[in-house]
């Protein structure tokens, strides 16, 4: 089992470094190995799960395609340049609703250049916002209705009942408080922009240059408007029929009634939502596959396949293992299963690859799924190391340099926010089950 282990984590690590579609090929890789060495017979494919990523990046895509994404940021953009003053607390709570709507946070990027200028022009360390936006469109995964995390949770966890109102009533106000706590201690991160030696030397060596950002303009505004309110009504009804079961269609199969599954309606809704964006706006539908959304979504999905179908494979394989080794310890100290949901989420890069890879071990020992839903949000744990996308794009966009990798590399500006946040939302959501 040890040694089946070793391949999955070399796996993991090596299809990390790769990029793009390198780790799902990799846990492809790695499967191989569980199969063909080990001799474990391979789980189901996660195909429930990839489809309805699918269809809801479908939707998505869509919607960036007639302009609905590049509308949203012109909103936050008037929103953020007309409180500047408050720009640490209003930045990150703009991306966490944009992710919160998308269910993606590679929609942040449009954002940061904004953040980053306003707070530059107000005279504050762009690395305070900066820092807690980036971890804000992490956080908003796991309170999005349709992200990736969210969507696999609930397909894993609706054998025991639990619906979708149930995840969001634990999961939403939980990363919400976990950004504000996050933000609050942002405030007093570091020196004041004109007191950084390191920003005044810039100034003094000619080296800061003071470019003016504007976000891109929408061509088509009706269009736009048309393609985000289709697509936020569509999201809108996949958390009603997600809540009241007695809304979901059913059907008469062999004298047994069987009610319609969450999976095929957000698959059903979310490829209509598409269909509806594009005949009603007029959009290209080659242009929507082109988009950025559609892009990372689909790495996404690839993920999930290769390392989800391998570390079901391993912990099925091996559960009578695992179960006698630290069963006694889980179930004594359940919150110990978030620490590894945290450490998994560093190497995969990926919360709904956490989640897949990792909650059939927490099923399987008996874990609450209360306590499941509860520490959902540990798997935000990709800000640790920092070169994920948005992290590096922050850096990026901060001109004054405020916002970067410490000498240590964990000493970065990401760090501090990212645990606040992470750890605040686990306890909050363990202290909101005690009473459900």
């Amino acid at each position: 089992m040890i040694l089946q282990l070793l391949f999955i984590l070399a796996a993991i690590v090596i299809g990390a470094r790769l990029g793009g579609i390198g780790l799902g090929v990799l846990g492809g890789l790695g499967l191989a190995c569980l199969t063909f060495i080990f001799g474990l017979e391979p789980t189901s494919p996660p195909i429930d799960v990839m489809l309805m990523i699918a269809a809801v990046i479908a939707a998505a895509s869509a919607m960036q395609a007639a302009g609905g994404l590049d509308l949203m940021v012109k909103w936050a953009e008037r929103l953020l340049r007309k409180h500047p003053e408050r720009i640490t607390i209003l930045g990150p709570l703009v991306t966490y609703f944009f992710t919160f709507v998308a269910g993606t946070g590679h929609v942040a990027y449009s954002v940061l250049p904004v953040i980053a200028e306003v707070a530059t022009d107000s005279k504050i360390r762009p690395e305070r916002p900066l820092g807690i936006s980036v971890i804000a469109s992490q956080q908003a995964i796991t309170a999005s209705p349709i992200s990736a995390a969210t969507v696999a949770l609930l397909s894993m966890l609706s054998f025991s009942g639990i619906t979708l109102l149930d995840i969001l009533m634990i999961s939403v106000p939980c990363t919400l408080v976990g950004v504000l706590a996050g933000a609050f201690y942002s405030m007093r991160v570091g020196k004041e922009l004109y007191e950084d030696a390191d920003f005044l030397k810039k100034l003094e060596n000619g080296d800061y240059k003071t470019e003016h950002y504007e976000a891109k303009g929408v061509q088509d505004i009706r269009k736009a408007v048309w393609a985000v309110a289709i697509f936020v009504l569509t999201t809108v009804a996949v958390v009603l029929f997600g809540s009241v079961e007695s809304w979901r269609p059913t059907f008469v199969v062999e004298g047994e009634i069987r009610v319609l599954s969450m999976a095929y309606i957000i698959e059903i809704l979310m490829l209509s939502a598409a269909a509806l964006i594009l005949l009603i706006t007029k959009t290209d539908a080659v242009k929507a596959a082109q988009g950025s959304v559609f892009l990372a979504g689909m790495q996404a999905v690839v993920a999930i396949f290769g390392i989800a179908w391998m570390g079901d494979t391993f912990i099925a394989g091996n559960i009578v293992e695992l179960k006698a080794s630290i069963e006694s310890t889980v179930t004594q100290m359940p919150w110990l299963f978030g620490i590894a949901l945290f450490l998994m989420s560093i190497l995969l890069f990926s919360q709904a690859a956490t989640i897949r890879a990792l909650l059939p071990l927490g099923i399987g020992l008996g874990i609450s799924p209360f306590m499941l839903i509860a520490l959902f949000p540990a798997v935000n744990g990709y800000f640790f190391i920092p070169n994920y996308p948005t992290v590096v794009a922050a850096i990026n966009f901060d001109r004054t340099g405020t916002t970067r990798i410490g000498k240590y590399m964990l000493n970065h500006s990401f760090m501090i926010p990212g645990l606040i946040a992470t750890a605040t939302s686990v306890l909050l959501g363990l202290l909101i089950v005690q009473f459900l």
